[in-house]
């Protein structure tokens, strides 16, 4: 089944990266996007992904943003990244609680997380590509590199 935002516009955001500084869609204009959610930066499966993430330098070199959204704060975010040498961008969702997750479809309302969605948004702001795992479930980097064009 097609996630309902393939196609369309991707939603409008305007959240704080782990240092403070704003990110929204308006910022992704002109590059493709990969929004990575998680549901908390500190749980292993979570710690996994980021670290692969962190260590993909192919993605990154494919001229992609990479940006990991949970609903942490800033403060987590910030001490995930310096304890994990991660100079990546980590999105809060924190508040308003879950808005961006939930305008993404992947939020969590009965334990109050992001649920494990990637969205690939092209150029030109549409959603093209969306992957969504069960909570446990790490994503394979393979996925990402195969929507990003990237080969091994």
């Amino acid at each position: 089944m097609t996630h309902p935002l393939v196609g369309h516009p991707a939603p409008d955001f305007n959240l704080s990266d782990q240092d403070g500084v704003p990110v929204s869609l308006v910022d992704l204009r002109g590059s493709e996007a990969l929004i990575v959610f998680v549901p908390f930066a500190f749980s292993p499966v979570c710690t996994y992904e980021l670290e692969q993430l962190r260590d993909a330098s192919d993605l990154t070199a494919a001229g992609a943003r990479i940006l990991i959204v949970n609903c942490d704060s800033t403060y987590v975010n910030q001490e995930w990244a310096y304890q994990n040498k991660f100079d990546g961008t980590l999105l809060s969702d924190f508040w308003p609680h879950g808005a961006m997750s939930e305008s993404f479809g992947v939020f969590d309302e009965e334990l109050g997380r992001a649920g494990r969605g990637t969205f690939h948004i092209d150029a030109s702001g549409i959603v093209d590509w969306v992957l969504v795992n069960p909570t446990g479930d790490a994503r394979d980097l393979a996925e990402y590199r195969k929507v990003l064009g990237v080969t091994a």
